[in-house]
């Protein structure tokens, strides 16, 4: 009896090394670590590592977490989202449809915005939950229909698919300086006038700090990884998509509201893809057919690299924001360590790969497969 229950598997005491390496956030700990050290060699002195250069590569990680957050949440609840992509160009080209097309006020054009994508992902889930169908293919659906409408609408309304003068239309809205202003700028000033970061610029914008604040876009990004954690960590909803997503017959039994959970998850991904959408084209000022493009995919590999697992019941937003990290700051420090900007393509499939391998053999280390 006790040399059966000494060969258990179940029963034996795991080691701290053991409990380290299946710890979801190891793989973008160590990327992140590999990645630092790669351009602090190469790149250190091409101005990636001033004020400027971390602004830059600060806020395309951003947008790779904001999508990440709602991605991670999805997978580890088992399902997949491919129209995110989709998801950001419809949104932006809505607001601006709304907020320039049509003149509503700008707040009203993005709060209609984000009713209308939260019902699209709301409507994929409960296709998903009623019809059993997988979420790949449901997606990939939505993906071709909100690909569609973001082209037809514009197309229809003014005959072309970029839209501007959301910046102008935007210009004193309340809710929209919430996606598209900067915050901290006297910290900047102060910092640049002690000489802590890059001085002033010259030329037209002379007398202005290099950095005059931090966009929106980051806070939102910070924010979201923040709310993320803590639900899935804190809250019995969090244990809850946990138990979605490793074994969601099981979770039934116990009670669990799987399907709510699910349709929950997919509402939050196309939420986060609007937060996504908003800031944009606050930013660029204009809303194109065109946008959020492989977005969908790009998520999913920045979640794949901080350790989720592509069964569902496994992973962690802190892993997936360290991923989006990753892809912020190669694809900056290669443009300043003077490298061929498609090899982020490249880079994007060797280390989805490896992120693949390593998960495969994190799965095999917890469930205890050969």
């Amino acid at each position: 009896m006790s040399d059966a229950s000494n060969n258990d598997e179940r029963i034996k005491e795991m080691s701290s090394l053991r409990q380290s390496l299946i710890r979801p956030e190891l793989g973008g700990i160590v990327g992140s670590i590999a990645v630092f050290t790669f351009f602090l060699l190469f790149a250190f002195d091409s101005g990636m590592f001033n004020s400027q250069g971390v602004l830059n590569w600060s806020t395309v990680s951003a947008q790779f977490m904001i999508i990440a957050v709602g991605a991670c949440l999805l997978m580890i609840a088992g399902e997949f989202d491919l129209s995110v992509g989709s998801m950001i160009g419809f949104a932006g080209m809505m607001i601006a449809i709304f907020g320039v097309v049509l003149a509503w006020p700008m707040w009203i054009a993005i709060l209609v915005t984000f009713a209308i994508c939260i019902a699209f992902g709301a409507l994929n889930g409960y296709i998903v939950v009623r019809t059993g169908l997988p979420s790949f293919i449901v997606t990939l659906a939505t993906l071709f229909i909100l690909r569609g409408f973001t082209i037809f609408i514009p197309q229809t309304l003014e005959s072309k698919t970029i839209i501007g003068g959301i910046r102008e239309a935007a210009e004193g809205d309340w809710l929209a300086s919430l996606f598209g202003a900067k915050v901290g700028g006297p910290i900047f000033t102060w910092l640049g006038e002690a000489g802590l970061i890059s001085t002033f610029t010259r030329g037209t914008r002379a007398g202005e700090p290099v950095v005059d604040g931090i966009p929106m876009l980051i806070v939102w990004a910070i924010g979201l990884v923040i709310v993320g954690h803590i639900v899935l960590t804190r809250t019995r909803f969090g244990n809850w998509i946990f138990a979605a997503g490793g074994d969601a017959q099981a979770a039934r039994y116990a009670g669990v509201p799987v399907d709510r959970v699910k349709i929950t998850m997919f509402m939050f991904t196309a939420f986060c893809a609007t937060v996504f959408a908003v800031c944009q084209v606050m930013e660029f000022g204009s809303a194109g057919a065109d946008r959020g493009i492989l977005k969908e995919f790009e998520a999913i590999i920045a979640v794949v690299i901080g350790g989720a697992l592509l069964t569902g019941g496994y992973g962690s937003v802190i892993g997936a924001a360290l991923g989006a990290l990753i892809f912020g700051v190669v694809q900056q420090g290669l443009f300043f360590a003077g490298v061929e900007s498609s090899l982020f393509r490249v880079f994007l499939g060797v280390i989805l790969l490896l992120a693949v391998i390593l998960n495969t053999y994190i799965r095999r280390m917890i469930t205890g497969e050969r």
